[in-house]
């Protein structure tokens, strides 16, 4: 048995994790799926914050300490969120890569002329080659009618 990619495990833990709660990111509406897109983005922000607030971040106070074990912890919490996003955008694992390397590349050559222009005209080439696995299914269901989505229990990890 093919040792199973890692990226790849975590996005099937994600989807199971969600579906356990009630959000099936493969049924939802276009509707749902802007709800669940705002839903994991404020979840992120939270997250970002928990995050912040393990780091000695007030400069005025003598108290704080780095907390690294809850600064992973926190790491992880948002890749549970970052990876429900790519999943609610119709993007699988493989999708995330294609495009992350696609984008790395383009931030290399941005570091390489300077970076002295902010230029979003040069993010157009940052695109998936093939629709997704996910992108292909959704649109079969899309035609098939829609279907409801529990909206299930609010931000998960």
């Amino acid at each position: 048995m093919a040792e199973r990619d890692m990226f790849e495990e975590i996005f099937a833990c994600q989807q199971a994790l969600n579906r356990r709660i009630g959000v099936d990111t493969a049924r939802m509406t276009e509707k749902q799926q802007v709800h669940w897109l705002l839903q994991y983005s404020r979840a992120l922000t939270q997250e970002t914050a928990e995050l912040v607030d393990s780091l000695p971040w007030k400069w005025w106070a003598k108290y704080q300490t780095y907390d690294r074990e809850n600064v992973r912890v926190e790491i992880v919490d948002l890749l549970h969120f970052l990876v429900s996003l790519a999943q609610v955008a119709g993007l699988s694992a493989r999708d995330v890569h294609e495009l992350y390397l696609k984008k790395n590349e383009l931030n290399f050559r941005r570091q390489e002329r300077g970076y002295t222009i902010k230029d979003e005209g040069d993010n157009a080439g940052v695109k998936l080659e093939q629709k997704g696995s996910a992108d292909r299914g959704r649109a079969r269901r899309a035609t098939a009618g829609s279907r409801r989505v529990e909206s299930g229990g609010g931000p998960h990890v």
